[in-house]
């Protein structure tokens, strides 16, 4: 089936399209707000090329998997647009909400219910999210090339002065070596202000010539803070530049507002957000690597276990500035392994109901599901498997738990962010104790969801 083919079957099934209030998408999700606040769940999960449904809050996310999302989306979208170019009755609201919203085209609702649901946590995980996201695939591509290049080089280390390593070496620091820069311009966006300003205070924080000026005795440091202090100025100089252009007039906001917002964030950013986000950052340094060595596998089993519980609450978006901080401070993030264990934990109580379940259907969607939890995406095993049949989301847990002991135990590293699974293993700095980890979460996740059990459905 193709993208196009599968979100005509999409829209039909959730249709029509005056019911869809606002459709984006994650890395793995076609996400969906309707109107009356309900999809036919069952049934889109029979759709070939859906991996699950899942519902958080007023939205519905349908799992398509990583790069089928955003392909699903787009299309999906263009039928919608295409549907509203005829004019169509609204079909009823979904309450008082709704009525209140005085629903147009969806985007008055859209916002209603943005507002309804826009507690102070759920705004700041978006927000991170709108941030980090769309930096995963950069971070993907070359913690893969600095995994694979410190492999090679260590079966054959002459190879380090070939030309070759060192482009490659180049190449798998660049996404580190502009962190920064790409942080800004998120998050300026994010906050609401022009991105490129977020871009041009990011690399005044990073430059090189900082490092020989001083004031008062006090030397500066190029990236001193990294992300931290990136999201501090940005914040900053978003509230700073919609302030400004509120108060300045027209005919001089096009070079007054950016030059006073550079010019005013700048000194913030190095008298202020440096020195508070250097402390930041090394609290969360420290804090990070100090609980794994001091607590080792004790440290490694709590997160491990509490991963899967985190993610169904989508609190883990919230860790995404961690590894980041922690990939910029020191080149690895010893977190990524430990809590990366949960999916094998996933695949393991997975092959335990494989091999109990009497439902052919369950076994169909297990085989269906499985290849791509090997390769690091769970979704399908949570909401199509483990979840819903209880006592096997708790054996993952417990597998999670205990490969995430083994990661903790080594203190393994990943140089790369946005993998799990099998694929994480290429940018490990300890390939074979990764490995070991997750056959440890895949045998325990088994064995522990074969001694809880669980109710097989019926055929």
């Amino acid at each position: 089936m193709t993208d196009k083919e599968l979100a005509e079957q999409l829209l039909a099934a959730v249709g029509p399209a005056e019911r869809i209030v606002h459709a984006y998408n994650c890395m793995t999700r076609l996400r969906l707000h309707v109107k009356d606040g309900g999809i036919p769940a069952e049934e889109i999960k029979k759709i070939p090329g859906v991996l699950g449904v899942n519902k958080s809050g007023d939205e519905w996310q349908i799992v398509l998997g990583p790069g089928k999302a955003t392909k699903v989306t787009k299309e999906f979208k263009a039928l919608l647009e295409k549907d509203s170019a005829t004019p169509k009755s609204d079909g009823g609201t979904i309450s008082s909400l709704a009525q209140a919203a005085s629903v147009g085209d969806g985007k008055e609702l859209h916002d209603a219910i943005q507002k309804k649901n826009a507690t102070p946590a759920k705004l700041a995980l978006k927000k991170i999210s709108a941030i980090f996201v769309p930096i995963i695939p950069a971070f993907i591509a070359c913690g893969l090339i600095t995994g694979l290049l410190n492999v090679a080089l260590k079966i054959e280390p002459s190879w380090a002065a070939s030309p070759i390593a060192q482009m490659l070496a180049v190449a798998g620091s660049a996404a580190f070596f502009g962190l920064n820069i790409f942080v800004g311009i998120n998050a300026v966006k994010t906050f609401g202000g022009s991105p490129m300003l977020g871009g041009v205070l990011a690399a005044v924080m990073s430059h090189p010539s900082l490092a020989s000026i001083s004031a008062d005795g006090i030397a500066f440091a190029p990236g001193r803070g990294g992300v931290v202090a990136v999201l501090l100025v940005s914040l900053f100089a978003a509230w700073l530049e919609k302030k400004l252009h509120r108060h300045i007039p027209d005919m001089f906001d096009l070079f007054a507002t950016p030059l006073i917002t550079v010019l005013l964030s700048t000194f913030a950013a190095l008298c202020i957000c440096q020195p508070v986000g250097g402390c930041i950052s090394e609290a969360i340094g420290a804090a990070a690597t100090e609980s794994i060595r001091s607590g080792g596998a004790v440290t490694g089993f709590l997160l491990g276990g509490a991963f899967l519980p985190m993610v169904m609450a989508g609190v883990h978006q919230g860790l995404t500035p961690i590894h980041a901080e922690l990939l910029a401070r020191y080149g690895v993030t010893i977190l990524l392994p430990v809590l990366a264990m949960a999916g094998g934990g996933q695949v393991g109580a997975a092959l335990a109901v494989y091999a109990k379940t009497k439902n052919k259907g369950l076994r169909k969607t297990i085989a269906s599901a499985l290849p791509v939890g090997i390769m690091g995406v769970g979704e399908p095993l949570i909401y199509g498997v483990t979840l819903p049949l209880g006592k096997p989301f708790i054996g993952a847990c417990i597998g999670g738990a205990c490969g995430g002991a083994v990661q903790a135990y080594y203190m393994v590293g990943s140089a790369a962010l946005g993998i799990s699974g099998l694929p994480l293993a290429a940018s490990t700095d300890n390939i074979p104790i990764y490995l070991l980890g997750l056959a440890v979460s895949y045998a325990v996740g088994f064995i522990a969801a074969w001694i809880l059990g669980f109710d097989d459905p019926e055929p």
